[in-house]
């Protein structure tokens, strides 16, 4: 699997399981139409279709694209977090029970653990 080289940043968040500071990433308001996928290893990650905005600082949708994320107990053992089902890259976290869309799902996920792939544009080409 071919894994794209990651900056500092990137790194500290997607390997070492960091967090961006909260309304300080590039997709937190962003609305155009496309994919997200794992900057890391490019899987598709999330639809433009299933992102809301959560006022939580960080994009937040409410489905993942099918079998994309794998959920495991966070170490707090509170939250759960969520990773790139491909290469284990570190998103974010997912919450249940909040009632802040009909799903009732969050997945409270890292701008710097995707890139966007704008609607028409080909996946794979940069």
């Amino acid at each position: 699997m071919k894994l794209n080289k990651l900056t500092k940043e990137e790194e500290r968040v997607i390997v070492h399981k960091g967090t961006e500071r909260p309304f300080s990433g590039e997709y937190d308001q962003f609305s155009k139409k496309g994919i997200y996928v794992c900057r890391r290893c490019e899987a598709p990650l999330y639809s433009s279709d299933d992102k809301f905005d959560a006022h939580c600082g960080w994009p937040s949708f409410d489905k993942e694209i099918q079998g994309a994320v794998k959920r495991l107990p966070d170490p707090d053992g509170m939250r759960t977090e969520i990773q790139c089902a491909k290469c284990g890259s570190h998103l974010g976290h997912v919450f249940t029970g909040e009632q802040l869309t009909k799903r009732n799902t969050r997945y409270c996920v890292n701008s710097i653990s995707m890139k966007f792939i704008p609607a028409g544009k080909a996946h794979g080409k940069k």
